[in-house]
């Protein structure tokens, strides 16, 4: 079984970390136990350049860093973790749906903002790919460059130029940038990708969803879901992941995506704690449920302004009325849901989890006890107590029987999850 984490960001994109290159992605792929890290960013040349320099090939369509590249430390000795050519683009144009005020001969119609991830058959793939794109916009000045171009013809670009390509709608209910965006995005898939629905085959849950919210959308059923981190830093891969029991392969990768072969289940972040998952205005400190928005008829009641409405609101509005809360689809993949290990220290020990204090208990823990989701999913809880002290083993069981206090995020603010406070509801 391998863990995949396929959407994150070079140092190319806007507000990344200086480290996110591919020696510092290795080393930190191999801290959290991720057998396969996508390259993010393959749109930038001077990203495509340095992966040229830097990684060597592997197995068929995959990469590893080179050996004179690699920094010591974590993960000595184990699986090497395998590079995919992979990348994010945003779209932003104008479809369908007159702006209320406007007719039709007029000729309005609303801004789509929509991001989507590719994965690529490697790097001569991601050359092609972007020089046709070279021709649409600017692919320099930002690691995810925005395109005004339809994700439909996007998609259109992709299957001439790379048609071994994956296209995957990122993020799909981020209410400002993806696909059933509330502010502007699409109701349907069909709405977005037209004639070429049919080759869409999988969504991204995003940090503010899981599977379970997806599954009450009926019209969603047929798509397989990933999840992966949209890491900006190294430290943040895997905070979301994907489970792949696969031939180790770009073939064996887009076939789990495309086709659901051996893509065993995700590896999911609470939804609560999103950044997206309730409705809120936070320069208010307002977090609301979907109902209180509703009931203050979309503004805040503070300020006046229009609410951000966040991804539980978006997905009751989408849901099918006979899929309530709780429904479970038979054909749902299996998913678990964790909370970063780092976090974990933080909210057990009552320290900060960016605090050189929880750092040091971090790598302690992963020199001692092996990478960090081995040590949130597998490791005997009594060694992690003969490791790491009661607490962080306290809050590691509560973490695996679902047993945490989770206030939920709203408006770009990210939630909070409790672990040895007065536990919360169980895992869904």
């Amino acid at each position: 079984m391998y863990i995949g984490d396929l959407h994150i960001h070079s140092r190319y994109s806007r507000a990344t970390s200086r480290d996110c290159t591919p020696e510092y992605l290795d080393l930190w792929a191999r801290k959290k136990g991720i057998d396969i890290v996508g390259t993010g960013d393959f749109t930038h040349p001077a990203w495509r350049e340095e992966l040229k320099e830097k990684l060597e090939p592997a197995e068929d369509g995959l990469y590893v860093l080179k050996r004179e590249y690699r920094i010591g430390g974590a993960g000595e000795g184990g699986r090497q973790p395998r590079f995919v050519v992979t990348g994010e683009i945003s779209s932003i144009y104008k479809k369908g749906e007159m702006e209320e005020g406007h007719s039709m001969e007029e000729g309005h119609s609303r801004v789509r903002k929509v991001h989507s991830l590719f994965l690529l058959p490697g790097l001569e793939a991601a050359e092609t790919f972007a020089r046709r794109l070279e021709l649409i916009g600017n692919i320099h000045s930002d690691g995810r460059p925005i395109l005004g171009i339809p994700c439909r013809d996007l998609l259109e670009i992709m299957l001439e130029t790379v048609p071994e390509g994956v296209y995957v709608p990122a993020h799909i209910w981020t209410p400002h940038f993806s696909l059933f965006g509330a502010f502007s995005g699409f109701d349907t898939i069909e709405e977005c990708f037209e004639d070429l629905t049919p080759h869409i085959h999988a969504l991204e849950t995003g940090l503010s969803s899981d599977p379970p919210m997806i599954w009450r959308v009926g019209a969603l059923d047929r798509f397989h879901l990933i999840s992966n981190s949209d890491a900006h830093s190294p430290a943040k891969l895997g905070r979301e992941a994907n489970l792949f029991d696969i031939e180790l392969s770009y073939r064996g990768l887009a076939d789990a995506i495309q086709e659901g072969k051996g893509l065993a289940g995700t590896i999911e972040f609470f939804p609560e704690e999103g950044k997206y998952h309730f409705d809120g205005h936070r320069k208010c400190g307002l977090c609301i449920s979907p109902q209180e928005t509703a009931r203050f008829g979309g503004r805040c009641p503070v300020c006046g302004k229009k609410i951000t409405i966040g991804v539980l609101n978006r997905i009751e509005q989408l849901a099918d009325a006979d899929r309530a809360e709780g429904f479970r689809l038979p054909s749902g993949r299996p998913f678990e849901s964790l909370v970063p290990l780092l976090e974990v220290i933080g909210a057990s020990m009552g320290i900060s989890a960016a605090g050189k204090k929880a750092g040091e208990k971090y790598e302690q823990m992963i020199g001692a006890l092996g990478p960090e989701f081995a040590i949130l999913r597998q490791v005997p809880v009594e060694d992690i107590r003969k490791a790491a002290g009661p607490l962080v083993a306290e809050g590691i069981r509560r973490l695996r029987d679902g047993r945490v206090e989770r206030t939920p995020g709203y408006d770009g603010e990210y939630g909070k999850i409790g672990l040895l406070t007065q536990p919360g509801p169980g895992r869904n």
